[in-house]
């Protein structure tokens, strides 16, 4: 597609991130409407490429742009605000408002470029690259508090304040807690610019906690987050610790692919 304008109409796009904010922008010079979300005004934003196809492969689209509007921030993309967010892109008359979704899918990682950003989109039809046919494996292949799992999400999550950080290996203490019972678990900051940010915990030490990424910016002593517990995903912690072991999706004791090789032995 080329041109930001086929006739009275004009391209939009609908932006919902994971921290739950939702953004409209539309190539039109003026602020339009759609569904009662504002379509801010950005003529610099343009979809770069867009392919769409009746089988079943993946789509492909793009957008690029410059950073020329305060709801997209170099700040933001660095923070990965707009990873994985959900996205709706096609045309809207902007005489009647009557629209026409183009493409659906998500936000791949977005960079900040010389010009502006850049962001691949992943189509709704990416979902069946996947295998729909579950693995045998000896671990839980549920998502913890999710389907399958069915514990309750807010049973398993608590607040706290951070007591201190070390910036050099993403460790993060908080006040009162436990901090084994949230390896593998996932911290949401509550407070300031990160709020709504997520990080996964992938270990502890001596009381902290470590993430996955660097603390975004703004995060300091006495932040709130909201902390939810992990698990390790085996039969054992499923029964013992939280007695959810009639849920358990896996096998643990499944024989192993070196039972076939062992030779019978005189008794």
């Amino acid at each position: 597609m080329s041109g930001d304008h086929l006739g009275t109409r004009a391209f939009f796009w609908r932006i919902e991130r994971r921290d739950g904010v939702a953004l409209g922008f539309t190539s039109h010079d003026r602020n339009l409407s759609l569904d009662g979300l504002t379509l801010q005004a950005a003529p610099g934003v343009r979809p770069a490429s867009l392919r769409v196809t009746s089988d079943v492969s993946d789509d492909d689209a793009q957008i690029d742009g410059a950073l020329t509007h305060d709801a997209i921030s170099a700040k933001d993309l660095a923070a990965g605000r707009f990873d994985g967010a959900t996205v709706s892109l096609g045309t809207i008359d902007w005489q009647s408002g009557e629209a026409q979704t183009l493409f659906s899918g998500t936000m791949g990682r977005t960079e900040a470029t010389a010009d502006g950003f850049s962001a691949r989109l992943r189509s709704a039809k990416a979902v069946l690259d996947g295998d729909p046919v579950p693995r045998t494996s000896p671990g839980c292949r549920a998502r913890f508090c999710g389907p399958g799992c069915n514990l309750s999400p807010t049973r398993f999550s608590r607040p706290a304040l951070v007591s201190g950080m070390d910036a050099g290996s993403n460790g993060v203490r908080l006040a009162d807690i436990a901090a084994a019972d949230f390896v593998f678990g996932e911290l949401r900051w509550l407070d300031g610019p990160a709020t709504g940010l997520r990080h996964d915990i992938i270990g502890e030490a001596d009381g902290a906690l470590f993430l996955d990424g660097p603390f975004p910016a703004g995060v300091k002593e006495g932040t709130r987050a909201l902390l939810r517990e992990g698990c390790d995903r085996t039969i054992a912690t499923c029964a013992s610790r939280f007695g959810n072991a009639i849920n358990f999706r896996g096998e643990p004791f499944l024989p192993g692919n070196d039972l076939v090789a062992r030779y019978p032995s005189r008794t």
